[in-house]
Formats: C-alpha cells, structure tokens, sequence
C-alpha cells in the first residue's frame, strides 16, 4: 500500500504552508522528503499524522484515508525532541506504548530487544537525563518505532549525533525498511539522503519544485561535475566554453559542466601542459540539484 496525497493544500488564516501537494510515496521505501526551513515540510508531516487536518484535498494510506484516528500505524520522531527528563526510560516507553494500545509486557519485550540492538541494556532503569544526547536520540527512535507502525517519519534523526550513533540509528532504519516499513526521511545532510533514498521529493515554498526517482532527477539535472588535481594552474578553466561553475580546491578545481563532451574538450585543453593527477567526471550531487532549484532560501 502506497502513501497518497491528493491535491493536499493547507492555509493557516491567508498564510499557504502547503499548496496543492501531490505525492506517492512507495511501499516498503524509504523516500527522502527535503526542503529549506518553511518549506512545509512540517505541516506535511503533521497532515499525516492526522494532528492537522488538510484545508483541501486528502491523505490515505492504500484505500484508507489517513486521520487522528489512523495515527496507530505511524510512528513519528519529530525533529523537536520531546522526552520526559525525570521519567526512567522504562516508564517513558510503557507509558507511550500502551498509549498506542499496547500491553505493557509487549513494550517492555520491544524494548528490552531495541536497548540490546543499540548496545545499551542498561539503560532501561535510567532516567533520560542522565543519558548523552546521542543515546537520548536512540530513546526517541524506540518511543517512535515501539508499536510496530507501519509508516515512519523521521525528522532529521541524526541532527547532531556523532558518527558512531549516525551509524547504529541509519542500521536500524535499514533494518525497518528490510522488514516492510515504509520510511518518509527528512534531512538537510544531502548525504544520507543520498544513501539511503531511492525516490524524495524537494519542497519549495509549500510546493513540490523536484519529484521522482534519484537516479532520474540526477540524470534530468543534466550537469556533471568534473575534478581535476593537477599541479599547474586551473584558473583559466573557469570561463571554458560550458563551465557552468568553478571551484577551487587544495589540490585543483572541482568544475559543473553541462556535458560529457565539455569534458573531453578540457581534457584536450590540459593535456600537456602538466602532470594531472585526477581527472574525474561524477554524477550530479543532490546537494547540487537542491541548491539550484531552492537557492539562496536555503538555511
């Protein structure tokens, strides 16, 4: 079952947050939902949820409309984090899981199994603020995942967290994904998106500016990246006929170029005059792609 949104616009007073957004997010996928800060992308989130309802349009999930009463199957980790700090770590989970309807020898079993996928038994009797933040994120993940939901948004889930936690929670959101979640991720670290995302969606002042695939967005973008180490000067490069952009880097130039064949031109143009170390043509980033359609609204 895919998750749907119909023509969805929602108006706070004559304020648009989002505008006729049309998506479908494939099963069983974990789909990148980017934008700049007031892009919408919140105001999405909490439609889905059903904490909103949509000025115009609808929200199901396969044939069953999604609303506050739905709000069973979806987990949600909110970029705000939002944990009791005097509660034990138990008691917070018990008390949210058996919210989503759950026995509280069932949350304590999920439980018990998600501190050990983490490494962290021991914290079932902590109290959260005696835990780093790292491990309060992991917290949150498990107060977000606990109910077995079948839909997941993640709001930056790994903003601020050091390498080694990046890596256990985006272990844990694969492992989600390979048993049948649909996963909707949100992040401003182009990178992980790029990791983890096969379809994303870009927003844009509450409306969808890029949308599909991202092997077919990176390709509909056009432009190559071109690196080149060399240990003579690139400077010229930069006003070469289909240089869109020039950068220069510590050891070169890292060029954007409008086409393959822009390459073997300035690979002609170089040869000779010097040893070239690199000579690299690469994909698009998504960083690049976001940039160019969002612009300097991007914080």
């Amino acid at each position: 079952m895919a998750l749907k949104l119909d023509h969805v616009t929602k108006r706070f007073g004559t304020f648009t947050a989002v505008n006729d957004l049309s998506l479908e997010i494939p099963d069983k996928e974990i789909f990148g939902f980017l934008g700049a800060n007031g892009a919408g992308k919140t105001t999405t989130f909490r439609m889905i949820l059903g904490l909103l309802d949509p000025s115009i349009g609808k929200i199901s999930w396969g044939e069953i409309p999604l609303n506050y009463s739905t709000s069973h199957m979806v987990g949600y980790l909110p970029e705000e984090r939002g944990l009791y700090p005097k509660l034990k770590v138990r008691d917070q989970i018990v008390y949210l899981a058996r919210l989503r309807g759950m026995q509280k020898s069932e949350a304590l079993q999920e439980l018990r199994f998600w501190l050990e996928k983490f490494n962290v038994p021991d914290y079932e009797n902590k109290k959260v603020e005696e835990l780093s933040k790292g491990n309060q994120q992991k917290i949150q993940f498990i107060a977000a995942v606990i109910h077995k939901p079948k839909l997941l948004i993640l709001d930056e889930p790994f903003s601020g967290l050091d390498p080694v936690n990046v890596e256990q929670l985006k272990d844990a959101v694969i492992a989600l994904k390979e048993n049948g979640t649909t996963i909707v991720f949100s992040s401003h670290q182009m990178h992980h998106v790029e990791e983890l995302c096969e379809h994303l969606c870009i927003m844009h002042k509450g409306k969808p500016v890029v949308h599909g695939s991202l092997k077919e967005i990176k390709r509909a973008f056009g432009k190559k990246n071109l690196l080149i180490h060399a240990d003579f000067s690139l400077e010229s490069l930069k006003d070469f006929p289909g240089v869109v952009k020039a950068k220069p880097t510590m050891e070169g130039s890292l060029l954007q170029i409008e086409s393959e064949i822009v390459a073997d031109s300035i690979l002609k143009e170089i040869v000779g005059k010097g040893f070239i170390r690199k000579f690299t043509l690469e994909e698009p980033s998504l960083n690049d792609i976001f940039i160019e359609k969002v612009g300097a609204s991007y914080e």
